[in-house]
């Protein structure tokens, strides 16, 4: 079986929630996930926009969510920024800490939700930029799934 990623929010290729973006509360959507690994020690999920700042002329991929330490145990990460116990949060590309919903300046954004099953813990990583995390992932993904939400203001 292969790993799944869903939003009860949103369908893949579908439309992301006002209040999910900067145009409403900016609180992460709801979340859920199946068939992790029997050998995951943990799941690791990054957010990110590669159509940024324009779809027509991308010029970098733009990074809104980075989260760690999740347990292979958990099956879904509910609406808003309770995450579970054991769970960390890297920085965004606004250089915050958590969650920042989509603000496309132009056009229609892509949004991709990637969720990893490892075969390890990275432990107390700090706040780990998207690269630093993925650095830490390196040879430990065992399956990874995508959901891709789309969002124009």
């Amino acid at each position: 079986m292969t790993l799944k990623l869903s939003s009860s929010a949103f369908a893949h290729r579908g439309q992301i929630p006002d209040q999910y973006t900067c145009d409403g509360a900016s609180t992460p959507p709801p979340l859920q996930w199946s068939n992790v690994p029997a050998g995951a020690k943990s799941l690791a999920l990054i957010v990110d926009d590669p159509d940024a700042p324009d779809p027509k002329a991308p010029t970098h991929t733009f990074v809104h969510w980075v989260v760690y330490n999740l347990p292979p145990s958990a099956t879904s990460l509910g609406e808003g920024r309770q995450l579970p116990a054991g769970a960390r949060e890297g920085a965004n590309d606004s250089k915050k800490i958590g969650y920042i919903g989509p603000c496309p300046p132009v056009g229609r954004h892509r949004y991709f939700f990637k969720l990893y099953a490892l075969d390890t813990m990275p432990g107390d990583l700090g706040t780990p930029t998207k690269r630093e995390l993925e650095a830490a992932m390196r040879e430990h993904v065992l399956e990874h799934a995508e959901l891709v939400g789309l969002y124009e203001r």
